[in-house]
């Protein structure tokens, strides 16, 4: 799975709304100088945050953009779900009339249960999670217990 630039920057311009979430409307010319990200980019990124209500806009001169819902409550999985077009680490996943040995597959399981459990942990993390605390510890602990366990 390759996250594209979608979900990318727009989890960093969600997580710079979350910075910013007790301060009012934030404009996208900031954003975009803040996360060196264009600003027509985040424009297009803000089109389906704001469909979704997971952003609102306030117009005029101190007009701009914020969270439509705490920090605490909008998770990087909805971020990432909505953003990427496919979410399915193979194609079977999705359809499985693509693969003729979706029956009787050994491998088919194994993608979807990572599948799963990569979706959890995305959801697990709140934007208040990365701004907060970030996941350095956790990620540390995680390398960790996957290298012991090779």
């Amino acid at each position: 799975m390759k996250l594209t630039t979608r979900s990318r920057y727009g989890t960093r311009l969600m997580v710079d709304l979350a910075q910013n979430y007790e301060k009012g409307p934030t404009q996208v010319g900031d954003i975009s100088r803040r996360q060196d990200v264009s600003s027509k980019y985040l424009e297009q990124l803000i089109i389906p945050l704001k469909k979704a209500n997971l952003i609102k806009s306030v117009r005029g001169p101190k007009g701009g953009h914020m969270l439509a819902r705490r920090p605490e409550d909008i998770s990087v999985g909805e971020i990432v779900m909505l953003l990427e077009n496919d979410t399915y680490l193979a194609p079977c996943l999705e359809d499985p009339d693509t693969c003729q040995r979706v029956h009787n597959c050994k491998t088919r399981d194994l993608w979807e249960a990572l599948m799963i459990e990569v979706y959890q942990r995305l959801h697990s993390i709140s934007l208040k999670d990365l701004i907060t605390k970030g996941l350095s510890q956790t990620k540390d602990e995680d390398h960790n217990r996957c290298y012991k366990q090779a």
